[in-house]
């Protein structure tokens, strides 16, 4: 990258920091987000994360914005320094029987329900959301890339995942999940085809485009 395309970028990262607010509501709040919702293989894993007042991170964003290497870094600070935080994996099987949104949003409830002490709010990244036990909650349109709780949430989340899938890959290495996460890749796609579905994959998920169906 040359100097002012550098430039341009440090600016640009900068000016997204400044417009990171760490609350949307209140210090007692729980942010939470999932990752993997798009997936062929492998759970929809969700975090739910609880900050201190004054908590600050210049590197805190979006996690589909952040590198491998900084989403590492940020980790163990978010776990060192958060109020509560929990993760919660929903398998392919429930996720074949719920829907991939029923088990987003119950991801969400299990890692919320995990925390201690729980939370007076809930920020929620996205649109869509179920109340959880009645506790108040707000749902953001591309939160993670505002609220400081949603993109520690992100992180966690998406961290978890990654590592879950990278040691399932061990078994299954055909499949390339180091490298692809179980989304729905044309490598990934092509080991389906060549090799068949595993335990891992969603059943009820297009694993293959339709001009392929019928190699299943």
């Amino acid at each position: 990258m040359g100097g002012t395309a550098r430039h341009l970028y440090l600016a640009k990262n900068r000016y997204i920091i400044r417009m990171l607010q760490l609350y949307y509501h209140c210090s007692s709040e729980a942010g939470t987000d999932e990752a993997g919702r798009g997936c062929l293989a492998g759970p929809v894993t969700a975090a739910a994360v609880i900050l201190p007042a004054g908590f600050s991170n210049n590197l805190l964003t979006d996690s589909k914005q952040l590198t491998e290497k900084q989403r590492n870094i940020l980790r163990p600070i978010i776990e060192r320094e958060a109020v509560a935080y929990a993760v919660c994996h929903i398998m392919p099987d429930e996720i074949d029987q719920l829907n991939i949104l029923r088990a987003s949003i119950t991801a969400m409830h299990r890692a919320i329900a995990q925390l201690s002490p729980q939370p007076t709010f809930i920020a929620v990244d996205g649109n869509k959301f179920v109340p959880y036990n009645s506790i108040p909650h707000a749902c953001i349109v591309k939160g993670d890339g505002k609220i400081q709780t949603i993109a520690a949430a992100s992180v966690l989340a998406k961290t978890y995942r990654d590592a879950y899938m990278e040691a399932l890959a061990a078994d299954y290495p055909e499949y390339h999940w180091t490298q692809n996460k179980g989304y729905p890749t044309a490598e990934h796609r092509k080991a389906i085809a060549e090799y068949g579905a595993t335990p891992h994959h969603r059943k009820t998920f297009q694993l293959l485009p339709a001009q392929q169906l019928s190699l299943f």
